[in-house]
């Protein structure tokens, strides 16, 4: 009785791993087409535009809604097709490759390369057929969808006088031409949940003259300057660690806990698609309200401040950062904590509120964009939570020189009220 109850229970266990195995090689089409999607933008723009996370969003949305109109689990986004007879990887198979010849045709041999790979393991029929008509047809629609959205949208901006608070040019920092500005048009661009850009509305900033000014003005001038003598080896290891762009490193980590946790293929599509529509926003909420407030620099804060009007602070001429660089765009709130904080609310909502992890990051700019790579030893972090990752991915800023700590803080709050608009809004369980 004992053999054959182990009998059973090693052929039962046989047949779980067969599943898993199943789902985990379904999934692969999800993950392999973000890779790949994502090695294309950044080999075409280093991700200085929208023009890769905005891609990744649509094709993850067209694999969402071509599964959305098989098997009807949760809300499309732009589509309302319906086709139960139709082969769900060859739909999201051909979704993605439509999104991703659409947006870089210069592409068509390595997208049509991965596309065929996957489409020779599915035979043929009707089925199959079915499957490519309707990949075609969503991935049209969410491009459609997207038309006009103003993603690449140049817009001038007005350089005010020089004054306390005031973002001020230092090109001899931020490696850029003089007059030059980065994002002004992001923030004209429409989002994918928001109603709008300026939707979400940060408080202002401290006011120069006041204790929570100070109190931030000389953490920075400390903690990011320089070797500085204040910063511990792990807050300097934080501050070059989090400057990879979270378009990468975050979709780095959706793959690998996709593959952890053996997500289904409609799990795993609708969480990327989140993933890179709260990214995306994120990043448009974030510099509507940087330029709405127009907040200066701590580089010019610190260099400037003896004529800031703030008795308490004192400047130093020659100060730098942690690496000798600061982005050509005002400072408040943190991009770069919002666009985090936006994703490790997608990740939240897909594994918990505690969820213990480790995160990669192989390697960073040493610098700006453009200075070379530098290895990350060690690569790996540890956190317990995605809400802990978020704010050292915030606070990181503030270790490396470029944000104050109220950027950081705030940057971190709107990303999780854009986080959880994208996930309230979009592609929701059918009741």
């Amino acid at each position: 009785m004992i053999k054959n109850t182990i009998l059973i229970l090693t052929f039962s266990c046989a047949l779980c791993l067969v599943g898993a195995n199943a789902l985990s090689q379904q999934a692969q089409v999800a993950t392999q087409w973000n890779a790949a999607l994502l090695e294309i933008a950044e080999a075409e723009d280093g991700f200085m535009t929208l023009k890769g996370v905005r891609t990744a969003a649509m094709m993850h949305t067209a694999m969402h809604d071509a599964l959305s109109a098989i098997d009807g689990d949760f809300m499309p986004y732009a589509s309302r097709h319906s086709a139960s007879d139709a082969d769900a990887i060859v739909a999201t198979v051909q979704a993605a490759f439509v999104v991703g010849l659409d947006q870089y045709p210069d592409q068509r041999e390595r997208l049509a390369a991965l596309r065929d790979d996957w489409l020779k393991r599915r035979g043929g029929g009707v089925r199959f057929q079915s499957g490519l008509e309707l990949g075609r047809a969503v991935a049209l629609e969410v491009l459609n969808h997207r038309r006009g959205d103003g993603w690449d949208t140049e817009s001038e901006y007005r350089w005010h006088p020089m004054a306390p608070g005031v973002y001020a040019e230092f090109q001899e920092h931020s490696g850029t031409p003089q007059g030059f500005v980065f994002g002004a048009g992001w923030a004209k661009a429409r989002g994918f949940a928001m109603q709008n850009a300026g939707e979400f509305r940060v408080p202002p900033p401290p006011a120069i003259e006041s204790d929570a000014y100070l109190q931030a003005f000389r953490e920075v001038k400390e903690m990011g300057r320089f070797q500085s003598m204040s910063r511990t080896p792990d807050q300097t290891h934080i501050a070059m660690w989090w400057k990879e762009f979270v378009e990468s490193s975050h979709n780095r980590l959706a793959r690998e806990l996709i593959h952890k946790e053996n997500l289904a293929l409609n799990d795993a599509v609708r969480m990327l698609a989140l993933l890179n529509m709260a990214v995306f926003d994120a990043y448009v909420s974030s510099f509507d309200n940087k330029f709405h407030y127009n907040h200066w620099r701590p580089y010019t804060a610190i260099r400037w401040a003896a004529n800031d009007g703030n008795s308490n602070t004192q400047a130093e001429t020659t100060w730098t950062n942690t690496h000798r660089h600061t982005y050509a765009f005002p400072s408040y709130p943190s991009a770069h904590g919002t666009a985090c904080a936006a994703a490790m609310a997608v990740f939240k909502e897909s594994f918990g509120d505690s969820y213990a992890f480790s995160m990669d990051t192989p390697g960073v700019d040493i610098a700006g964009p453009g200075s070379g790579k530098i290895e990350m030893s060690p690569r790996t972090r540890q956190f317990e939570s995605f809400d802990q990752a978020a704010m050292q991915c915030g606070l990181s800023r503030v270790y490396l020189g470029i944000h104050f700590r109220y950027d950081a803080t705030e940057g971190v709050r709107l990303g999780e009220r854009v986080g959880e608009t994208v996930i309230s809004r979009l592609l929701s369980p059918r009741n």
